[in-house]
């Protein structure tokens, strides 16, 4: 393989593994939401994204740090009002 194509095959695993920790925390926040009684049909579940989200830059550096969390377990999702300075890592 050249290094153009590991790059590439990097680059398809990095992205596979940002879409699937978005979809998870997707689905988390539309239970939660329903659980506190707001109105998510299931119609708009459907049709959200997990690649339009600002958390998906292409250029920079990512850091792969993981929350010492039990297995099989995800982080609490932050309030609509918390700003992007209150995540936890």
């Amino acid at each position: 393989m050249t290094r153009n194509e590991n790059q590439l095959g990097a680059l398809g695993l990095v992205l596979n593994c940002a879409a699937l920790w978005t979809t998870v925390y997707l689905d988390s926040a539309g239970r939660q939401l329903r659980a506190q009684g707001y109105p998510v049909r299931d119609e708009d579940m459907a049709r959200l994204s997990p690649f339009v989200h600002s958390h998906l830059g292409v250029h920079g550096a990512y850091t792969f740090a993981l929350p010492d969390l039990a297995p099989g377990t995800i982080r609490g999702l932050r309030g609509p009002d918390a700003s992007e300075d209150d995540d936890e890592i």
